[in-house]
């Protein structure tokens, strides 16, 4: 069935007619409280977690943190999951493992002048390449250089050999620069389409790669980041970016920070950087459980379990939605009477989300790529952050609003499945969210800013849901930030697709059917 886009929208207008629109006057700053608590109540399915439920999952697995890829409370949080999907009656519960690699910077220090400025060592720098791992340090002394200071500039023709590159760490990616991929927004509180809301940026595409890169090519002795787009800390724990290994040193420092280190360079132009990092190879472990269908046709729910500070939103909601789901899809399988799907369900929460995506990568191969299992993977659902809004304010700091973080949902499936997708994001309400069409960025970035982005680029139908708060990759990402409000619509907008996925056809998924 060819459906029209003219057909699309009406359907998805007829959908939000169902839906009181509490706008409370001329604009976002005059919706009160008890106007959106008013809002539609997310239909009720008995056996999905409530509030508590999702709040004490959270609450044990910030209580593993850091729970980095090999680490204690990695390992623990690992062993934790396929407890509760064991509990939850899933099969076939194991580990999909691969190496991946650790990274701990100690003696890590900045100076100019003999004054010591408040640093953080760049997550992931210093490193000798991207599968060695061993130690490197500036020695008990440090290193001393010239700094040339290319502010928000790149590097382009400065001679930056030798020398100390400064550069300001800038956010590249504002809300208003995903409108071209938009095709449908539920924003019936008109938080989205307003200027300060389109152009505040996240943390995900950043310009710390191509500064690096051509740091490195240079020949930079390291860089000094100044989180000029970021609120008043400097525990900005990046990814580590597979493309560009960072083998030069590197330290963070505030914007407050930042004019000080500039201005005490006003005097002399040398600083001095002390930092010693270690890298271990380490096992990283994805846990995986299945609810047998019909078929081995699988439709696969997946977060990611691992974290580098607290990780409360990212990504502890996500891996309770999943948890929570595997709770209810599980409950109902064995309810007296019970039919099984049409399709397997996998249940997946992944790690390397850090650390160079490595399990990811071997998951792909092993599921979908060389297919060395009959699991026939056939849709992707990914939650990741389920967040309050921040913004920083004109002291610098982050002010955390009682809104929910702006989100969008990536997605690749055919057209009469994107009007139940939209129509269910009505339905639920998840206001304040944006579908995105997920083919164009996977063809103009090579791929998208979720856990789902090898899935999809190995030819799987992705639903991803992903918010990116400004705090998501700081030690400030603790359990008050979590939009407790929005814990359950986000599961049962989930499980209402993941119905729909169970009764379309495999081949009907997809884009580009008829």
């Amino acid at each position: 069935m060819r459906l029209t886009l003219r057909r699309r929208l009406a359907v998805v207008a007829a959908a939000a007619l169902a839906v009181p629109v509490l706008t409370g006057g001329p604009g976002p700053s005059s919706v009160s409280a008890t106007a959106e608590a008013a809002a539609p109540v997310p239909p009720v399915r008995p056996g999905l977690a409530g509030t508590a439920g999702f709040m004490a999952t959270i609450r044990d697995l910030v209580g593993f943190a850091p729970r980095t890829t090999g680490s204690p409370g990695g390992l623990r949080t690992t062993e934790y999951v396929a407890q509760r999907f064991r509990k939850a009656g899933l099969t076939n519960v194991h580990y999909e493992t691969a190496t991946s690699y650790s990274w701990k910077a100690s003696a890590s220090s900045l100076s100019v002048a003999g004054r010591r400025i408040d640093s953080f060592p760049i997550s992931h720098s210093f490193i000798v390449g991207p599968t060695t791992p061993g130690t490197r340090t500036l020695g008990p002394q440090g290193r001393t250089a010239d700094v040339v200071d290319i502010g928000g500039r790149d590097v382009g023709s400065t001679d930056v050999r030798g020398k100390w590159v400064l550069f300001d760490l800038n956010f590249k990616l504002p809300l208003a620069g995903l409108l071209p991929f938009t095709t449908f927004l539920w924003d019936p509180y008109l938080r989205l389409l307003n200027p300060s809301a389109l152009l505040s940026a996240n943390p995900y595409l950043t310009n710390q790669e191509s500064v690096v890169k051509a740091a490195q090519k240079g020949g930079a002795l390291g860089v000094i980041g100044v989180l000029d787009d970021y609120f008043d800390s400097n525990r900005y724990h990046n990814e580590y970016y597979r493309r560009t290994p960072m083998t030069v040193p590197g330290v963070w420092v505030t914007k407050k920070d930042g004019a000080t280190l500039r201005a005490a360079l006003g005097t002399t132009r040398r600083a001095t950087m002390r930092l010693t990092v270690e890298r271990k190879a380490v096992t990283a472990r994805t846990v995986v459980g299945f609810l047998p269908g019909r078929t081995k046709d699988t439709v696969m729910v997946q977060s990611h379990h691992d974290s580098q500070g607290p990780g409360a939103v990212e990504d502890a909601t996500g891996t309770s939605e999943v948890i929570a789901l595997a709770d209810y899809y599980g409950a109902l399988a064995n309810k007296r009477g019970y039919q099984p799907r049409q399709k397997t369900m996998m249940f997946a929460t992944f790690d390397t989300h850090f650390t160079g995506y490595q399990q990811h990568q071997a998951f792909v191969e092993k599921y979908i790529t060389k297919k060395q299992t009959p699991y026939r993977i056939v849709a992707n659902a990914t939650i990741e952050h389920v967040g309050k809004r921040a913004i920083v304010d004109k002291d610098g700091r982050l002010k955390v609003l009682e809104q929910h973080e702006p989100r969008g949902i990536f997605e690749n499936v055919s057209l009469p499945l994107k009007l139940k997708l939209d129509a269910a994001i009505v339905r639920n309400n998840l206001h304040t969210t944006a579908v995105l069409n997920s083919t164009l960025p996977a063809k103009l970035l090579g791929g998208i800013p979720t856990d789902a982005s090898f899935v999809l680029q190995a030819g799987v139908p992705v639903i991803s849901l992903i918010a990116g708060p400004l705090y998501m990759y700081d030690e400030a990402d603790t359990i008050d930030k979590i939009d407790q409000t929005q814990l359950r619509p986000v599961a049962v907008f989930y499980a209402d697709m993941l119905d729909v996925l169970d009764r379309t056809a495999s081949n009907r998924i997809g884009q580009g059917l008829r």
